[in-house]
């Protein structure tokens, strides 16, 4: 079966490049290139951070255990991924000079100090160093009694080989990090054009050294592991989970470094030393011709936009749902028929709606609520603490171990605590990934219920660029299996069935399998057999082999995966019923849709779970059934439109490379078309 898997790592960094294509893409306007290599180089970042990280422990750890699709060890699957990595920053360091070389066209652009031959932009830059940013330094020599100093993830040093009056060399050290406020600064006799800041410091080193002769410079970024363990032993001694994962936070921060990215300009001899210092092999040192830190280009955007608006894309607002009467209250609306938001073409404001008017309703009793990632400035927190100001119970489960977002969670928790909710911290050893919200409602009909279910998006300002469904309910039997799930969690339980909703990590899989193999015994039949799916990620085993047995068995399977993939498509005799493509745009498709059948007997659910190991065994997650036959249709439509899309599309083939989708039919951008759909 190896032949039509691949592994995880691997197919992650081809996401990654169908991300850095963007920023190559002649369709895609100039001020969003920039916004695609940063986001590039972030998801490379975390990629080392995390998973690098986590084949690192493996590799020290269980040397001999290899991955369950190709065989490959951690060892393996490490020099791959590195090799890989040195060739898409080689492509990256391309792809920014030439971004560069159009904003250099429209009159804009970076450049460095040694560049500048203006006399007074030299003497402007001069005393603005001496004066805004010498004071923020702090350099250090490294000596028997300074030794080699503690350097932060993913922050921008300066290193330097020193040669003192005496002929001896010595390594000195600068931090930027203090004088990063302010990235860009403008070159006075060049409008339009900036010099970053640390390149200013580069260029004045030897004025923080003066005692010295500066003989070679250049920047250094080190990124460390972030594979942060919550089941440490080491940690046995806090009862309060909270402060358990601030320790943990601070923990991570020290973790051993994975990567030192570096710019030219330092001899073999320092590079050694710097790999001895940080205990780095020479396949983790990757040297960069582009600026080590691209968060600058956030900045760089907001200038543009302001001057030249059509280098971007072109503003598109959220639609109010045509399913949502503005002037009549929410819960009135779904206690009369289901409604489904789709994010971002439709406005999130009916579901903000719905908490609002719930924690001030008086026959409103409870609110149950999953919280992942929110928005730093809540609108969501700020309904269920006036919910629970007002009387009501309000019950938040919140999963502080949502990776990166741990700090925020535990702000909000304490926040959730003070205002008198009852706050959850998920289960031991499974993450609580599901987007649920349920409100029970009681008036002279008796108790009622009000279910939200998701694919994602509990924050306001991710929902304006993440796709994703929202379904809105009062179907009682959802309901009440709904308040089964949050009473399970309430006791540190996880459900084992339900009739209508499948949840993991107990009944998911089963129940999938359950309805895949019910189309294997319709091809068998030789009736019509269909399975769909779109999600974020492929990874399980189990999942895959059903699919290729599915596959084998004759049923058509269409698959949308934005990023992992590890089943392969097309191969004879195995997965040559399977099609699978890549949508990587201007919004980022996360939303999960599972189809199951045709015609009458077709089933669709909407879900936060991809088909991952992580998602199906080790995380509560739930997907629900779409009932309405409207809302059915939608989504059915939606995926089928999805399916051809031949803009921003790409096909993955049989040898695992992903090719992108090009025909003779008009084009269509699905991403585009859903909001013209809601004009």
């Amino acid at each position: 079966m190896d032949i039509c898997m691949e592994n995880r790592e691997l197919s992650w960094l081809k996401f990654n490049n169908r991300v850095l294509l963007q920023a190559k893409d002649k369709d895609v306007p100039l001020g969003e290139k920039l916004s695609f290599i940063s986001i590039f180089q972030s998801n490379l970042d975390e990629f080392f951070m995390v998973r690098i990280g986590s084949l690192y422990d493996q590799m020290l750890f269980y040397p001999a255990s290899k991955d369950n699709k190709t065989g490959m060890t951690a060892q393996q699957q490490l020099n791959a991924c590195l090799k890989r990595i040195t060739y898409l920053n080689k492509k990256k360091d391309q792809i920014y000079q030439h971004i560069l070389d159009e904003l250099n066209v429209l009159g804009w652009g970076i450049v460095k100090y040694k560049d500048l031959k203006n006399k007074e932009d030299r003497k402007y830059f001069g005393d603005y160093f001496e004066r805004e940013i010498l004071p923020l330094v702090s350099p250090q020599v490294i000596s028997k009694r300074q030794p080699f100093p503690f350097l932060k993830n993913r922050e921008l040093y300066i290193v330097v080989q020193l040669e003192s009056k005496k002929g001896k060399r010595k390594m000195g050290i600068v931090s930027c990090s203090n004088a990063m406020d302010q990235r860009l600064i403008a070159i006075p006799s060049m409008q339009g054009k900036f010099i970053l800041v640390e390149d200013i410091i580069l260029h004045f080193v030897s004025k923080i050294f003066s005692k010295y002769k500066i003989k070679n410079k250049a920047f250094i970024r080190v990124t460390r592991s972030a594979d942060i363990d919550e089941d440490d032993h080491s940690l046995e001694g806090h009862e309060d989970y909270r402060e358990m994962m601030e320790t943990l936070i601070k923990q991570r921060r020290k973790l051993n470094p994975m990567r030192l990215e570096m710019t030219p300009g330092l001899e073999d001899l320092e590079v050694l030393m710097l790999m001895n210092f940080l205990n780095l092999k020479k396949n983790q040192v990757f040297t960069s011709n582009a600026p080590l830190d691209l968060s600058f280009t956030s900045k760089l955007r907001d200038y543009l936009r302001f001057i030249h608006p059509e280098i971007f894309y072109k503003r598109l607002e959220a639609q109010n749902s045509p399913l949502v009467e503005n002037r009549v209250p929410m819960i009135k609306q779904i206690l009369k028929k289901d409604i489904l938001l789709a994010y971002p073409f439709e406005s999130m404001s009916p579901f903000l709606r719905l908490l609002d008017e719930a924690s001030r309703d008086p026959n409103v009793a409870s609110i149950k609520m999953t919280l992942y990632r929110v928005a730093k400035k809540s609108k969501i927190i700020k309904s269920l603490i006036e919910a629970a100001e007002n009387g009501k119970e309000v019950v938040v489960l919140v999963e502080l171990r949502a990776r990166f977002d741990e700090e925020n969670n535990i702000d909000w928790s304490k926040r959730l605590e003070e205002s008198g909710c009852r706050v959850i911290y998920g289960l031991d050893g499974l993450k609580v990934h599901s987007k649920l919200c349920l409100i029970t409602y009681k008036n002279n009909q008796g108790v009622q219920y009000i279910c939200q279910i998701g694919t994602g998006n509990y924050n306001e300002n991710t929902a304006k660029l993440y796709t994703d469904l929202s379904l809105m309910t009062s179907n009682h039997e959802i309901g009440e299996e709904m308040n089964t799930i949050f009473n399970h969690l309430s006791l540190g339980e996880t459900d084992n069935d339900e009739k209508l909703l499948m949840v993991a990590p107990n009944c998911m899989i089963s129940k999938i399998f359950e309805r895949i193999d019910k189309q294997i015994a319709l091809a068998k039949e030789g009736k019509e057999a269909y399975v769909g799916f779109k999600c974020n990620s492929v990874t399980s085993k189990e999942m895959i082999d059903k699919l290729i047995e599915a596959s084998q068995a004759g049923v058509k399977i269409d698959m949308i995966v934005r990023g992992i993939c590890c089943i392969l498509p097309g191969v004879p005799g195995l997965t040559e019923n399977i099609n699978i493509i890549s949508i990587v745009g201007r919004y980022l498709e996360h939303s999960r849709i599972y189809i199951f059948g045709t015609g009458e007997d077709q089933e669709v659910f909407i879900s936060s779970a991809d088909l991952m190991t992580r998602n199906l065994e080790r995380r509560v997650e739930v997907a629900a059934p779409v009932l309405d036959e409207k809302l059915k249709k939608r989504v059915v439509g939606m995926f089928e439109t999805m399916l051809q899309d031949n803009v921003k599309a790409s096909r993955l083939l049989s040898d695992g490379t992903y090719k992108r989708v090009k025909n003779k039919k008009p084009p269509l951008n699905s991403q585009e078309y859903f909001f013209k759909e809601r004009q």
